[in-house]
């Protein structure tokens, strides 16, 4: 038995080592992330992440774990920003407000597919121009959804939030090791 990340995230990675799981393999998913047409954002996310973990090459004993992080301003989904100046715009959207995270989580054994959902609540402040800028320019917001990590540098832009950090990172922890466990990962085992 296997275990295959379908992700090319280093945060996933890291956050997996939190519980000492660490994968035998890393295969990231090529699958079209496009959101569908008025397509919400908690049903994007598990499509996605469902999608993701059927598309990773796997032999019948091996398990997949795939997941998908995406931002959600009220009915509006935002992705990964295609460059700085989408990022500047979704980071100036979320100030001031709350929004959503929603991470879905599926696991794949053989046929057999375990899926999890978490939805998280975070305030960002507004941002002054001067941190907008500087933060642009740390190239922080790069590969995240909704232009943002909470583990970097946008933390200090972060004045609350309920919900799952370890889903807001990327993974939620609580519910991978019980999806991992479903699927007869031995998250807990003694070396």
């Amino acid at each position: 038995m296997r275990l295959i990340l379908g992700s090319a995230s280093p945060r996933r990675r890291e956050l997996l080592a939190q519980i000492g799981v660490t994968p035998d393999a890393i295969q990231p998913p090529d699958i079209d992330e496009n959101p569908r047409r008025a397509e919400l954002p908690r049903p994007y996310a598990e499509r996605i992440a469902l999608e993701k973990v059927h598309a990773v090459q796997a032999g019948p004993d091996d398990i997949v774990l795939c997941a998908d992080t995406t931002v959600a301003l009220g009915r509006r989904i935002l992705g990964k920003p295609e460059d700085a100046g989408q990022a500047a715009e979704f980071l100036t959207m979320l100030g001031g407000r709350r929004h959503l995270v929603i991470t879905a989580v599926a696991v794949r054994r053989g046929a057999r597919v375990w899926t999890r959902a978490t939805e998280s609540a975070v305030k960002m402040k507004r941002l002054s121009d001067d941190e907008l800028n500087a933060y642009l320019a740390g190239g922080d917001w790069q590969g995240k959804a909704g232009g943002y990590g909470i583990q970097g540098a946008a933390a200090a832009f972060i004045p609350w939030m309920s919900g799952s950090f370890t889903g807001i990172v990327g993974l939620p922890l609580a519910e991978t090791a019980t999806l991992l466990g479903a699927a007869g990962y031995p998250v807990w085992r003694q070396e």
